[in-house]
């Protein structure tokens, strides 16, 4: 087998960063991406599919928000988030309210504390449907959200669930920095005002899909996914040009190799929404998945030119087992985080019945310190260190891929099903399409 070549990777990777730049879900910029997929992955020698799905695309021209504290307004950068609407210009002004949202749902009666008030709420993922149904039901005026996983001054980009939206609305959400509120808080801040030109509107986004036929039909199908979207104004080197290049690599390796085993490559759309587009793909081929689907082994974040990696999700013991030597070939290790992550494409696959797992990279506490920024740029990725790491996901697929009988069973442990099935009700909204 030939090897992955870091010169191919940083090739991709520019491309992707300098060439296309942020590549939001639904905009021209994502579909310039699955275009630049399809192209180098049909050159590879897969016959290349894509498949399209609804989305909302994050559509912002301006925004703009100020806070009131030591008798002025203070301008403060923030930004939208998707699938939440703006303020068609207009600005929205309200007396602010500190909530603490990882005790705060507590509170009895949300209203009489939130209702017309700007709500600065510390900690930007509300996961549980309920949490946030209660509190839209508060009618605040808007929302300021700070992700506590990083307590730095650039504010981060991220999306309301779909799921959540459509069962329960949304207001105006902003995300800010979280050293920002930290100063409005102690300045005494009592009021905020934004304005946002923009925000979501209907789009169309897309799975490019990779396929590598086996010689025998009846032995299944093993899955290899990443996603190529970004997060507003980040031009996504780590995340997720990594997986991006990488599934165009992994394709030109695996493409030569005689197989048994049918190889699909999935780049999904959507992904920074909540992995809309692996969602849909599940969604789409659900009864395939059951009967064919083998094993799904996901890319995402995993270039970091400093940190540790991870293998998180959900897989047969006997599968944990061989996956050590794969790696430690390449000089490589990892630590496995056992359980359900509902937060990357390999989920929807588990929700499916098919194991699946996702290798990253974090460099801190919190996952990666430059997490959903503009600055996810080329400075942070070592294609060096990209290349070891696919290299021993290429061997482990295409042993996988030729031998006569797996060497596990592809099923989800059994002590994960009852999270599996909850998480995949709550935050994705199940088997319905949002």
């Amino acid at each position: 087998m030939d090897p992955i070549l870091p010169e191919n990777l940083m090739r991709h990777l520019q491309h992707l960063t300098a060439g296309i730049g942020v590549r939001l879900a639904g905009s021209p910029g994502e579909a310039a991406a699955a275009e630049y997929l399809e192209r180098e992955m049909n050159a590879a020698g897969a016959a290349v599919t894509r498949e399209t799905f609804p989305v909302n695309r994050r559509d912002v021209r301006e925004q703009q928000l100020q806070v009131w504290h030591d008798g002025a307004w203070h301008d403060a950068g923030c930004s939208l988030f998707a699938n939440t609407p703006g303020t068609e210009g207009g600005w929205v002004e309200a007396p602010l309210v500190f909530f603490e949202g990882a005790t705060g749902h507590q509170q009895p009666d949300l209203g009489a504390q939130l209702r017309g008030r700007i709500v600065l709420h510390l900690g930007c993922h509300i996961e549980s449907r309920g949490n946030y149904g209660r509190l839209i039901a508060a009618q605040p005026a808007g929302l300021l959200m700070v992700d506590v996983r990083y307590p730095g001054a650039t504010p981060l980009a991220d999306a309301i669930f779909p799921a959540y939206v459509a069962a329960c609305g949304a207001v105006p959400s902003l995300n800010v920095a979280y050293l920002d509120a930290w100063r409005w808080r102690e300045r005494g801040a009592t009021k905020a005002r934004f304005r946002v030109v923009g925000g979501p509107r209907p789009a169309e986004s897309a799975n490019v899909i990779a396929e590598l036929p086996g010689s025998d039909p009846t032995t299944g199908v093993l899955y290899l996914g990443g996603h190529h979207d970004t997060q507003a104004d980040s031009v996504g080197a780590d995340d997720n040009g990594s997986a991006t290049a990488g599934l165009i690599e992994l394709a030109r390796v695996l493409a030569p190799l005689p197989r048994r085993r049918t190889i699909r490559l999935v780049s999904f759309g959507a992904e920074e929404q909540l992995s809309v587009g692996s969602a849909a793909y599940v969604r789409r081929h659900r009864a395939e998945l059951q009967r064919t689907g083998r094993f799904m082994f996901n890319l995402d974040s995993f270039g970091s030119l400093l940190g540790w990696n991870t293998l998180s999700g959900s897989a047969p013991r006997e599968l944990d087992g061989l996956l050590p030597a794969y790696f430690a070939r390449e000089g490589q290790y990892y630590r496995r985080e056992p359980g359900v992550l509902p937060y990357a494409d390999h989920f929807p696959f588990t929700a499916a019945g098919v194991p699946g797992l996702t290798l990253m990279r974090p460099n801190c506490a919190g996952g990666r310190f430059f997490h959903h920024r503009p600055d996810d740029d080329l400075s942070r990725v070592d294609p060096k260190l990209m290349a070891a790491l696919l290299n021993a996901v290429a061997a482990l697929v295409a042993d996988l891929a030729a031998a006569e009988t797996l060497p596990f069973a592809p099923v989800i442990p059994e002590n994960e099903h009852s999270a599996i099935a909850y998480c995949w009700d709550d935050l994705f909204g199940g088997w319905q399409q949002p």
